[in-house]
């Protein structure tokens, strides 16, 4: 059964419907509560890996000393060809890693349910290909991603955010908004400038819409990490571009 490794950045920020689809896919998840002080691996050793949100910036390292860690691992997945999603500050990372930029607190903070655009690029992109033009997805945050790395592929913008969704590589995909949230979760937010109950009550709206497509896109993920487990295990080479060079994380 091909296994991936879950980085989880807090306490309520854990894999949700996205863990029980890869699960329901046939996956394993290995979930490490890094928050907690659960070592991270010195080498990745799984068939992919997903590096989760938090509150913090990808540096954060005195905030969050195991993120020196998860920028290693993040690097290596990148390097080796290792199928890789990050979410929030997980997309953040990847950015930073490959050679991006990331600020905090930069423009307008999102919170909640908003549409976001999927862009011509993305039609030739194995996940986010053949999607509607415009998907709702949930968000919260104030950092984000000011700059993609040189070679990255620009997926999908909002309004206030550009770089909603991109990928580097082959394999590596970082998103900013949270597919893996569900409106219940969104109760337990508080951001400042926004109503609770019009933030629970759009992202209630828009589920019916939103979870078939994040369910299709975390579905081709899936397949994705199978096949490349697949072929690996046979000793062959996967299809495609195995790797892409990035700076050393510091």
């Amino acid at each position: 059964m091909p296994d991936i490794l879950v980085v989880q950045n807090s306490r309520s920020g854990g894999p949700g419907r996205v863990g029980d689809w890869l699960a329901e896919a046939g996956l394993a998840l290995d979930v490490v509560l890094a928050h907690e002080g659960a070592p991270l691996p010195a080498r990745l050793g799984h068939d992919a890996m997903i590096m989760l949100g938090g509150g913090y910036l990808p540096g954060d390292d005195d905030r969050a000393p195991w993120l020196r860690d998860a920028r290693r691992l993040v690097g290596q997945a990148l390097a080796e060809g290792v199928p890789l999603l990050g979410i929030c500050l997980g997309g953040q990372m990847i950015a930073e890693v490959a050679g991006g930029e990331v600020r905090g607190a930069y423009g307008a903070p999102e919170n909640g349910s908003l549409p976001v655009t999927i862009r011509p690029e993305a039609a030739a992109d194995p996940l986010f290909h053949g999607l509607p033009p415009v998907v709702p997805a949930i968000e919260h945050h104030k950092d984000a991603v000011v700059r993609l790395p040189a070679g990255a592929v620009h997926l999908a913008e909002t309004e206030r955010c550009p770089y909603q969704a991109f990928r580097v590589g082959e394999r590596a995909w970082g998103v900013q908004f949270h597919p893996e949230v569900l409106p219940a979760r969104v109760r337990e937010w508080r951001a400042e400038g926004f109503d609770p109950d019009e933030v629970y009550a759009r992202a209630v709206a828009d589920e019916p819409v939103s979870t078939p497509v994040w369910r299709r896109v975390t579905g081709r993920f899936a397949r994705l990490v199978v096949e490349r487990a697949a072929a690996t295990r046979a000793g062959s080479r996967p299809a495609g571009s195995p790797a892409v060079l990035v700076p050393r994380p510091s």
